[in-house]
């Protein structure tokens, strides 16, 4: 039997990888360059050619800024639930989750929960009212009755934070799979990282991204339901024989079968959760994809089928997770990847738990569908990042520049340009970042910026579409307290005032801020507001009722705007 304490993964790092729409884990430090995987780069080099196929046809048919930021709303229902699926079941949901399954058991699925449970709130709050009001981005829709000068800037700023943060996770994470998988130095997975998605954004729009997402996402669903199937096959699809050789083989026995073995404080558990939920509606490259399709019923529809998508996808980490123990804790030698199988040395790489799902594919189909989950996990990361790409050069192009800075005197053309600009600007600076942030602790990054979204994100979209009460005072202010709030409370938690600084104790006690940033930002937009009886505020009140009619039924005026 293997001690705990050889293969246990600290909890942040987990908690990071578990985060979605990243791949990398925190504190890396140097990973073992493997011999190179010829199957996975096979596999990865006909997926990223098909996809450069894809953005020169995309590339032809974006003639218009509704072509480049929606798609000229022409998705349908079912292709979009594909693509916000692909953009949500990340390499992280993947490798992190089952991960996470692999070393605490049932409390692994604390984060699936937390991601699945925020989708009602974005199918019955969100998702038809931002197709009716909104036209390329959120701070379309928050900004509809209040001024958009400073609802725009508080929203670009939201974005660009969330954007900003994950982009360097993502990037640091995609050069140590690069590293660890294909055997490639980490420079120019990084490298080639931010190449391919600055072309996918740049040249192809959301076309584009739309369909690299749908492809990742069906090459996702089958490698995972091949693997979780198999895993079955080996139990005589039997999944209480699965469980039992599970506790059997794991060093907790029968506590990997009860909850609270992650998260044991019950304050830490709700800020979790409420960070999950509420952040999941505060995505930027999330909220974007309602914008894509014709109508408010198929947006509804988006939201409706993507739940079930990822719902499937999230039962399936926990039967690979379970697998992973059955089958790998019992006979190491399956391990191709992460120190060779090597207990003492896996808890410190990225090779380790959180490769656990990529090692199983070995155990049950050999070493190419290792190849071929090695390239899956990998282009997930291609897709998410072209997501988060264009929703920043949006808020850049759209929302600060068109509508803040040139005030509506731009043509279409010259903000299309300016959009696939700052897409390459972005990129350059993400492969920077994430080449300087190599070996550094990452774990915070992820949770400002879902911090953000919950906390500041969330809180003005939700109170401008909802209360007729909001006033742009109240909006500009309370999202402004809770993006402030989010930020210092993440930093002066355990994760970055111990971890990164090397503080002895955290001045913030929890590492998930959003019960406390998120309240804190509602309270502040509902007190300014009614604080404000200015008036343009009593104009912008007077203003929800249209905007409600258009929220409702996407009939009404194309806008209006309190200046």
């Amino acid at each position: 039997m293997i001690s705990l304490s050889r293969f246990a993964v600290n909890t942040t790092a987990l908690t990071f990888f578990a985060t979605p729409a990243i791949a990398a884990g925190p504190d890396l430090g140097a990973v073992q360059q493997q011999a190179t995987n010829w199957p996975a780069i096979g596999m990865f080099l006909f997926f990223v050619l098909g996809t450069l196929g894809i953005t020169y046809k995309a590339a032809q048919g974006t003639k218009s800024a509704s072509d480049f930021y929606a798609a000229g709303g022409g998705i349908s229902a079912g292709t979009n639930s594909l693509a916000i699926a692909g953009d949500y079941m990340s390499a992280a949901s993947f490798l992190g989750i089952s991960g996470l399954v692999y070393t605490s058991g049932f409390d692994g699925l604390i984060y699936s929960t937390g991601f699945l449970v925020g989708w009602p709130i974005v199918l019955f709050l969100i998702a038809e009212r931002l197709r009716n009001l909104g036209k390329f981005t959120f701070a379309d829709v928050a900004s509809f009755r209040l001024d958009q000068t400073a609802i725009r800037i508080i929203s670009a700023t939201g974005t660009l934070v969330v954007v900003a943060f994950y982009l360097i996770a993502q990037m640091v994470g995609a050069g140590k799979l690069i590293q660890l998988l294909f055997g490639l130095p980490y420079l120019y997975a990084v490298v080639i990282v931010g190449a391919l998605m600055i072309i996918y954004v740049a040249f192809g729009g959301m076309k584009a991204t739309t369909w690299v997402q749908v492809i990742k996402a069906c090459l996702l669903l089958g490698g995972a339901s091949f693997m979780a199937g198999a895993v079955l096959y080996k139990y005589g699809f039997n999944p209480e024989a699965l469980f039992a050789a599970a506790v059997q083989t794991h060093p907790k026995g029968d506590a990997i079968m009860a909850p609270g073995g992650l998260v044991t404080s019950p304050i830490e558990a709700i800020s979790l959760g409420v960070g999950l939920m509420f952040g999941t509606a505060g995505l930027p490259h999330i909220l974007m994809r309602f914008f894509t399709v014709s109508d408010a019923q198929a947006a509804r529809k988006s939201v409706f089928y993507a739940t079930g998508l990822i719902g499937y996808f999230y039962i399936l980490t926990f039967i690979i997770g379970f697998g992973g123990i059955a089958l790998l804790m019992s006979d190491p030698s399956y391990f191709k990847l992460g120190a060779g199988g090597s207990f003492d040395k896996i808890k410190d790489m990225i090779g380790g738990t959180n490769m656990v799902a990529v090692n199983l594919a070995n155990a049950v189909g050999g070493p190419y569908f290792l190849g071929f989950i090695s390239a899956v996990a990998f282009a997930t990361i291609l897709a998410v990042v072209a997501g988060l790409t264009l929703a920043g050069a949006s808020a850049v192009s759209h929302d600060l520049y068109a509508s803040v800075i040139a005030r509506g005197r731009t043509t279409e053309r010259h903000e299309v340009n300016l959009s696939k600009i700052s897409a390459v600007v972005i990129g350059i600076v993400a492969i920077i970042l994430g080449y300087i942030f190599e070996n550094q602790n990452v774990a915070f990054m992820v949770g400002l910026a879902f911090s953000v979204a919950a906390s500041c994100n969330f809180p003005v979209l939700a109170m401008s579409i909802l209360w007729r009460g909001t006033t742009t005072w109240g909006a500009l202010v309370g999202g402004l307290v809770g993006l402030v709030a989010a930020v210092v409370m993440v930093v002066l938690s355990k994760a970055v005032w111990v971890n990164t600084f090397g503080n002895p104790t955290a001045i913030f006690p929890y590492d998930n801020p959003a019960l406390f940033s998120m309240p804190l930002a509602f309270l502040t937009i509902y007190a300014v507001s009614k604080m404000d009886n200015s008036r343009r505020a009593q104009r912008e009140r007077s203003l929800f009722d249209e905007q409600f009619v258009r929220s409702e039924t996407g009939i009404g005026a194309a806008g209006a705007h309190a200046h």
